[in-house]
């Protein structure tokens, strides 16, 4: 049954995935869990964040610089490096979110098109559209999306 992003809350609800993930760069898996956790917020794809101990040792190289989510906090990025590639700033953790979403603290999400794929069970997802926003596309979710240009205001 298709689900409406548009039916999703804000603020963001945090919710086990159903689905194991997989993503990969450079011919290798740099995170597979089933413990995933996704975040689901009016508009957007769900948004995945893995558990640290499912991401492959060394592929995370902390880079400078953070963002602010009004929800979740201050997060901090990464460049992906795995079989001579490096992706920049192609994943992120909140170290520290704020309270209510305690949950997420250094749990790792990477933006699906700056991945060699990125996988929710069987299926391939597309990215998110724009260069922010890193919502992972299934084809059982029903937009319009946030993050496709002149969306960033909605």
């Amino acid at each position: 049954m298709p689900e409406s992003v548009w039916d999703y809350p804000r603020p963001p609800r945090v919710e086990p995935s159903a689905r194991p993930v997989r993503v990969e760069l450079g011919g290798s898996v740099v995170a597979a869990s089933d413990r995933a956790l996704r975040v689901l917020e009016t508009s957007h794809p769900p948004t995945i964040y893995v558990p640290p101990q499912d991401v492959a040792p060394g592929v995370l190289v902390p880079v400078g610089g953070t963002t602010w989510c009004e929800w979740k906090g201050s997060a901090a990025y990464f460049d992906v490096v795995a079989g001579g590639v490096r992706a920049e700033r192609a994943a992120w953790a909140f170290p520290s979110p704020v309270a209510a979403y305690a949950e997420l603290a250094d749990y790792v999400s990477f933006y699906p098109g700056r991945m060699d794929g990125a996988w929710l069970g069987d299926e391939r997802v597309e990215a998110q559209e724009g260069d922010f926003y890193g919502g992972w596309r299934t084809r059982d979710l029903v937009g319009p999306f946030k993050g496709a240009p002149g969306t960033r205001g909605w």
